[in-house]
């Protein structure tokens, strides 16, 4: 069981690192958190390339918070 977890553990934060490194970076520096650029919702949409890379980061992430926490419990 731990085994597979590991693996798993493995394979999801590859998936993670590619997914962010294939996102193309922002301009804004800054600027984003006081609020100077688009917000997050209306420049991702999920129809294109970097909504559908920034929904697998999401989903990559949640996978391995996931199996971390599966780590420690078991």
């Amino acid at each position: 069981m731990e085994l597979v977890l590991n693996i798993l553990m493995v394979i999801a934060s590859l998936v993670m690192i590619v997914t962010v490194l294939m996102q193309s970076s922002d301009d804004d520096g800054m600027g984003a958190l006081t609020g100077g650029s688009e917000t997050f919702f209306g420049k991702n949409k999920n129809s294109t390339l970097e909504g559908k890379l920034a929904l697998a980061t999401k989903i990559s992430a949640g996978v391995f918070v996931l199996l971390a926490l599966l780590q420690v419990i078991i």
